[in-house]
């Protein structure tokens, strides 16, 4: 009897043993695939889902099994704090921060003060996950509809301490990095409305210059030092086009250059079949995609401005980006930025946010499928979220008085129908400290239950930026 007693000890410790190796196995992604974007929040979700399908829960992570909101708030920031945020109207402009503060918590899980890239306030350089991911033997990439060393994308890559510096950035992108995918824009031979340069005395057009390159009187700076800045300089440029420069990416004591590649037709085709090693995709825009392409009016249609045939949507460069990054039996890890929702929300630009939120949804969608078809929900993670809030967008008649006493009230957006523009009102040209949305779904995706850092009156349970850092961390060891 004592025998068998022992015996049955044994084989339910071998079943627990088992299990509980198998439930490690399935809280341990071996993909990840981060969706950023940039400046969306809530209603930037809603406003599309109003345009597209005239409801809203019907875009494909609303049925992601995690769903929370997250605060974004940077060192030296206003930390979000709900009763304040819901008492007063103007709470979440104050301090808000930007997405090279925020692109950091979520490439490494620490804070860090505004402008700085993976750098802590004292510019000690922080390791990303995809540092970390390396190390485990992952493949990497970074994917966005901007230029590849603005600050979301390099706040995975590099270490910085001013997301300004995009000529350092992209250097150490290019010829330091272990990564094996970029893909972006800032295009020297381009404008950013994707028109060639005729010549190096033609200049950039478009009002965002002085602000995206942070130069001051655009008079007093060199136009070949400004188009090359995103690639890293001429030479850079040059030795990408030669195919002679790139980091050993595999630690096998050999380096490995990257394969150039501009035309869209290539980001097509390697979305499926064989790829190079390391590939760095610069589409044909001296910037973004699509939103400095001939201009339509702000009350116009979404869409109603022909798009640029020439340069790849996100969803494409993201599917070239995961089958590049699959050859890697260890797995990959990616970050994907609509980067392009920020910029055209700075300008309350109504359409142009509702074009570029759809592509960013196309992308997610794609990255679904491909879970699905390719890999499955128990390998793969996928998360959806944003750095920041940009346009304080509300609905119409928000901040009003009542009763002639002062009350502060948040009206939702207008349900116009599908295919009609909702009814909105902005309240700000710059970011705010407003929850964003956050959505995950696969293996892993439970354990960001475990890092909930409060509750809020409208938006329920919230993590932090930095949780996504951390929490990465722990799947990947």
């Amino acid at each position: 009897m004592k025998l068998m007693l022992n015996r049955f000890a044994i084989v339910i410790a071998i079943i627990l043993v088992v299990t509980g190796c198998s439930n490690q196995k399935n809280n341990t992604p071996k993909n990840i695939i981060i969706f950023i974007g940039d400046g969306m929040g809530y209603n930037h979700v809603n406003i599309t889902s109003y345009f597209q399908h005239g409801e809203l829960g019907k875009q494909v992570y609303d049925s992601f099994p995690v769903k929370l909101g997250m605060s974004t708030f940077m060192i030296g920031g206003e930390i979000y704090n709900p009763d304040s945020v819901w008492a007063n109207f103007n709470f979440v402009k104050k301090k808000p921060t930007d997405s090279a503060a925020s692109g950091t918590a979520i490439a490494t899980g620490s804070k860090t003060n505004k402008a700085k890239l993976s750098v802590d306030t004292l510019n000690n350089k922080l390791n990303t996950i995809l540092d970390i991911a390396e190390n485990f033997g992952k493949s990497t990439g970074v994917v966005s509809t901007v230029p590849f060393s603005n600050a979301t994308p390099a706040a995975f890559v590099a270490h910085n301490e001013s997301r300004y510096n995009y000529k350092e950035i992209a250097k150490e992108m290019i010829i330091e990095s272990k990564v094996d995918v970029i893909m972006g824009g800032g295009n020297p031979l381009f404008n950013p409305d994707g028109t060639p340069i005729k010549s190096t005395n033609e200049r950039f057009v478009g009002e965002k210059e002085a602000y995206d390159m942070n130069v001051g009187d655009n008079s007093s700076t060199k136009f070949e030092e400004k188009i090359f800045n995103y690639v890293g300089g001429r030479e850079v440029w040059n030795l990408l086009n030669d195919g002679s420069v790139g980091a050993d990416a595999d630690n096998d004591g050999v380096n490995d250059p990257w394969q150039l590649i501009q035309d869209r037709s290539l980001f097509q085709k390697y979305a499926k079949g064989e790829t190079p090693k390391r590939v760095i995709g610069v589409f044909k825009s001296g910037q973004s995609t699509q939103v400095e392409r001939n201009d339509s009016l702000e009350n116009e249609m979404p869409f109603s401005a022909p798009l640029n045939e020439e340069i790849p949507t996100l969803a494409e460069m993201t599917l070239a980006a995961i089958n590049i990054l699959n050859n890697n039996s260890n797995g990959f890890v990616i970050m994907a930025e609509g980067g392009a929702i920020d910029w055209v929300a700075h300008n309350n630009l109504l359409n142009r946010t509702i074009e570029e939120q759809i592509d960013f949804n196309k992308a997610i969608e794609a990255a679904c499928n491909w879970v699905e078809t390719n890999s499955s929900w128990n390998e793969t993670l996928i998360i959806v979220t944003a750095d920041h809030e940009t346009g304080y967008l509300v609905g119409p008649g928000s901040n009003v008085k009542v009763n002639d006493s002062d009350v502060d009230l948040w009206k939702p957006i207008g349900n116009n129908g599908k295919g009609k523009l909702p009814s909105v009102e902005w309240f700000s040209k710059d970011h705010t400290n407003s929850l964003v949305p956050f959505y995950a779904k696969g293996t892993g995706s439970s354990k960001f239950l475990d890092v909930i850092k409060g509750n809020d009156d409208v938006r329920g349970n919230y993590i932090d930026n930095s949780d996504i850092g951390n929490v990465i961390k722990l799947l990947l060891k």
